[in-house]
This record gives structure tokens, sequence and C-alpha cells, in this order.
């Protein structure tokens, strides 16, 4: 079994066993294993980071303070899901463009190629809000090993197309920064299901402050 099909039936074992819990208060799982520490339960949640975005900005975690955001990971130039994934990146975008409390994050994985200004430009035509959609590029090393903390697939692979293997997954994590919920984004019916998934867990921000 190589690493990506290891991976894939750890987290769908690891997202059953969540599920399970959530169902008692209705909310949105919170994806991980969790630990028990001096009666304490502690889920796993994304490590710092700091990236630079399509218009030459440091976004590290700072920027994603109180909000809840989508995560994937792509490359500009991949013959593959990549343009799929984006269009479903980009009808997350737009269903949520008026929501402040929502971000989106776009890790590529081929930062060798995909300059600063070959991110902006791809935003630029697929129709991204700068200020809402941050494509990243930065050390290749710590964005494949944060796609690990993102339950999702990152690496180099000459045998598969374009040169990388990836997943077109499309995370949700909170303002916790705990992964809640993730989708196919080839897939549009999961798509819609994970648009409802993100109004789930604004609704439930939003009752968090009240």
């Amino acid at each position: 079994m190589n690493r990506s099909n290891l991976f894939l039936f750890f987290f769908i074992l690891v997202f059953i066993f969540s599920c399970g819990e959530a169902e008692e208060n209705n909310k949105l799982p919170i994806i991980g294993n969790k630990d028990i520490v001096n009666n304490d339960t502690i889920y796993p949640s994304i490590p710092d980071f700091k990236f630079i975005n399509q218009l030459g900005d440091s976004i590290s975690n700072a920027t994603f303070s109180d909000k809840a955001y989508v995560v994937d990971f792509f490359f500009t130039s991949c013959p593959t899901i990549c343009p799929m994934v984006s269009n479903s990146m980009l009808r997350v975008q737009n269903a949520f463009l008026s929501e402040d409390k929502l971000l989106l994050l776009a890790h590529t994985i081929d930062v060798k190629r995909d300059t600063v200004e070959r991110l902006f430009d791809y935003a630029e035509k697929l129709g991204a809000d700068h200020s809402k959609w941050h494509f990243v590029t930065g050390d290749k090393m710590e964005i494949y090993d944060i796609a690990d903390d993102y339950f999702s697939i990152a690496i180099e692979n000459p045998e598969a197309p374009g040169g990388f293997d990836h997943s077109g997954r499309l995370i949700l994590v909170d303002a916790n920064r705990h992964v809640r919920a993730f989708c196919d984004g080839t897939n549009p019916a999961e798509v819609d299901r994970f648009i409802l998934d993100i109004e789930k867990l604004l609704a439930e921000m939003q009752e968090e402050e009240l």
C-alpha cells in the first residue's frame, strides 16, 4: 500500500470516529484523534505557518484569527484535477463573498515554477477576490508537511500527471485551527454538501459569540 492509499485509509477511520461523536450535539465533528491531558480534551490543530501570497504579502495563522477558512493544494500547471478543484473553491468564494468570517487558502505544491507573479495571474484569470482568497507559496517541505495536518496529500511523484501527487480535497478549518469538514472538490454534489457544512460552522461561530 503506497503512502497516498495508506493515508486515505487512516483518514477514513479517523473521520468515521469523529462523526460518531459529533452526532451527539449536532455539530460538525472535530476531525482527528483526540488526547486527554489532565482531564482536558486536546484535539489536533493546524501548526503555526508563514507563507507568501499572490500579492507578495506574508500570510500566517494570524491572517485567519477568529475566522474559518477553506484550504486546498494545487499547482498552476496541473493537467488533471486542479482546474475543477479551483472552480469548486470559486463556488465557495462566491457563496460567501460578503461573509467576512470565512477566507480561502490555496497552497501551490510546485514552488519552483509557481512564483508570486504566476499565482497572481492564476488568481486573476480565475476571478479570485484577492482580499478573501490567498494563493500561497513558500518552503516546499513546509507545504508538504502541513498537508498532513490538513489530512490531505501533497508530494512530488515523477509518475503522477504533472509530477505531483495530491488530493482534490477542500478542507474546512475553524477559528481554533481544527479541521471540521472536507469534500472532494471534483464532485459538485459533495461541494454542495460542503457549502452547507460551512454554513453550519459559521452559525456555530455566531452562537459562540453571543
